[in-house]
């Protein structure tokens, strides 16, 4: 990477892990925080307002990332990031449920991520663009492990109210770095390959491989809003743990998680045995949950469970994004991780909406496991008859910018390179998108066929 690229990827990833520790941070203590407010004993409104903020996202994520390449990134960025420090604001005066409610909701309406992606993808160029893409992957994966052990002891200090007014600082600190820290890109333009596009739309959403991944990223996050709505007042309630404390569990199982994630995704890519790692990882997040269904009488059997179920997670969480970049078709990688975010956004709003209704209902936990049971269980179903994905990954490379030559023919030589998968060439975008073998496929060939067109 040239130093405007390392800025750029350092400043993006610090910028996407200081939104989003605001949004992890009250992940495992909102449920005990909300129920203080006034409204807050109706267990509905509180799976609501814990939502809320994945409704907007699904909603707007899209529609803000397309607005940017007509407004422009950083403008689109600094609105989302304004609202996110607004609807921060309203959420720590709020003086009733309902208003927590409306704060998420905006809170939400900052939906920045596409925008994010394609300032970075305007950025760098298309050869360092993974390398840039993993930056973020790691700070947005770092910032969830140690919200889950900050937030607990920050909530005993300051409370909800003080950590949604924490997020707005965050907020305004993330729009002072985008403008100070950022580069301006020289061009900005759209990218197939970060970006969704309407016209790639149908194909996605008809690609049944894609939409078994789509189903699969929504079972897993609604479960786990699911679990963040009832799992603090069951670490209160069974394990006696005072909320400030609730770190003690967390700590534990997601360093076991994590450490068993690093040697299971390592076996998956490198020894051809994705689906699966895959499935036995859904396996395992099904146990996790039915466990929790039937038999959870203490706090050894809380820390039992959720260290199955972190295990699991983190290896779903690493491995549905190569999954995607694999099967989703070349010039539709965009388009398919648009699609992808959008049904994870909805399944917070979905998950915690749900588990809400179904405490508030049967005054249990127990209907609320068992709903993320049967969605993990549909999911193993559903996952089982997957296609294998090829060992493949995804190499891009620029087009002159003086070239006028034919795209399609030139598409077709990549394509009959050895070891080459699938190739097309976007003029406008000015690049080559190629899907090839992870080892052994001819690279040589193929840059001296992208340099003739130099």
């Amino acid at each position: 990477m040239n130093p405007i690229e390392l800025r750029a990827s350092l400043g993006l990833a610090g910028l996407y892990a200081l939104r989003m520790l605001g949004m992890f941070l009250i992940l495992p203590v909102f449920a005990v925080y909300a129920g203080h407010l006034p409204g807050g004993d109706n267990h509905t409104m509180v799976g609501l307002a814990f939502g809320a903020y994945g409704l907007t996202q699904a909603l707007l994520q899209l529609p803000f990332g397309m607005w940017s390449d007509r407004v422009g990134r950083k403008k689109v960025i600094y609105i989302g990031l304004a609202l996110f420090a607004l609807g921060s604001i309203m959420c720590a005066a709020a003086d009733h449920i309902v208003w927590l409610v409306v704060g998420r909701a905006v809170q939400g309406a900052g939906a920045i991520s596409a925008a994010v992606t394609a300032l970075l993808a305007d950025l760098t160029r298309e050869e360092n663009r993974t390398k840039a893409m993993a930056m973020i992957g790691g700070s947005i994966a770092t910032t969830f492990a140690a919200s889950l052990v900050i937030a607990p002891k920050l909530a005993g200090w300051i409370g909800l109210p003080g950590i949604f007014l924490l997020t707005a600082v965050l907020a305004v600190a993330a729009i002072v770095g985008v403008r100070q820290v950022i580069p301006n890109p020289t061009v900005t333009r759209h990218h197939s390959d970060a970006e969704a596009d309407t016209r790639r739309l149908p194909a996605v959403l008809k690609h049944r491989q894609l939409l078994r991944l789509n189903y699969g990223v929504f079972a897993l996050h609604a479960a786990q809003m699911a679990m963040f709505t009832v799992m603090p007042l069951l670490l209160k309630d069974i394990g006696g743990l005072d909320v400030s404390r609730h770190w003690w569990v967390y700590l534990p199982v997601v360093f076991v998680g994590f450490v068993l994630m690093v040697p299971a995704v390592i076996v998956g890519e490198k020894q051809r045995k994705l689906k699966q790692i895959f499935l036995m990882a859904i396996g395992l997040m099904f146990i996790a949950q039915l466990g929790m269904t039937l038999w959870m009488p203490n706090l050894a059997a809380i820390v039992l469970w959720l260290a199955v179920y972190f295990t699991a997670f983190n290896i779903l969480e690493a491995t549905q994004p190569s999954l995607i970049s694999k099967i989703a078709p070349s010039d539709a990688k965009g388009t398919a991780m648009g699609v992808y975010s959008t049904c994870q956004a909805l399944s917070m709003f979905a998950g915690s909406a749900l588990a809400g209704w179904l405490y508030q209902h049967f005054h249990s936990p127990m209907p609320v496991f068992a709903l993320c049971a049967v969605m993990v269980g549909i999911w193993l179903v559903v996952a089982w008859g997957m296609q294998p994905p090829l060992p493949v990954k995804t190499r891009m490379f620029h087009i002159g910018d003086q070239w006028a030559g034919d795209a399609v023919a030139l598409s077709v030589k990549l394509a009959a390179i050895d070891g080459v998968k699938e190739a097309v060439v976007l003029i406008d975008e000015r690049v080559a998108l190629l899907k090839v073998l992870q080892d052994g496929w001819d690279e040589a060939t193929a840059q001296q066929l992208i340099a003739e067109t130099q």
